[in-house]
């Protein structure tokens, strides 16, 4: 697959244009950003439905409003966001995440942001934090939730990664 075939035809822009930043929109309003938390909660209580965990996210283009991809949880190791990351660095080009945002119901873990980082997404938006989820789920044996913070993950990479979150009003409001 060329790199023109994977990216959607509304990023094109007219020669000697950066079509990307030409479409970016960040930040994302607060009611896009509650639109789109929505949609990731949508996903992931489709995948509590399945028995799995809760948590969903969904990749969005860099217009901000278009939904590329979405993932509910799989397993303990194929959670949301890191399914989500994998799928896009498979099926577009490094130039194009770097402006498209993953939009996940809660902070990504440790293992996602690193997957997140590595697959070129520049940008995360989530709901409720990590710390939230520890205070949600307590010591849960099937969800020993890390103290580290996605931003301390990014933080150490050499590409920023654009993050909003928690979003307020959203931690409630997550399953």
């Amino acid at each position: 697959m060329s790199d023109d075939a994977a990216v959607p035809p509304a990023v094109h822009a007219a020669a000697g244009t950066d079509a990307v930043s030409a479409t970016a929109t960040w930040p994302l309003s607060p009611a896009t950003q509650h639109a789109l938390l929505q949609r990731a909660d949508t996903v992931a209580r489709r995948a509590m439905a399945m028995g799995r965990h809760p948590f969903g996210a969904v990749l969005v283009a860099p217009d901000g409003e278009t939904v590329l991809a979405e993932q509910g949880n799989i397993d303990t190791v194929n959670h949301a966001e890191s399914t989500l990351a994998r799928t896009a660095a498979a099926n577009y080009p490094g130039a194009y995440l770097a402006h498209c945002t993953l939009v996940s119901t809660f902070e990504p873990c440790a293992m996602c942001a690193g997957t997140i980082y590595w697959s070129g997404i520049g940008r995360v938006l989530y709901g409720a934090s990590e710390s939230a989820l520890l205070q949600l789920t307590g010591d849960h044996p099937q969800n020993p939730t890390l103290d580290l913070p996605c931003r301390s993950v990014f933080g150490s990479g050499q590409r920023p990664v654009l993050v909003t979150g928690p979003v307020p009003g959203s931690e409630a409001a997550m399953l």
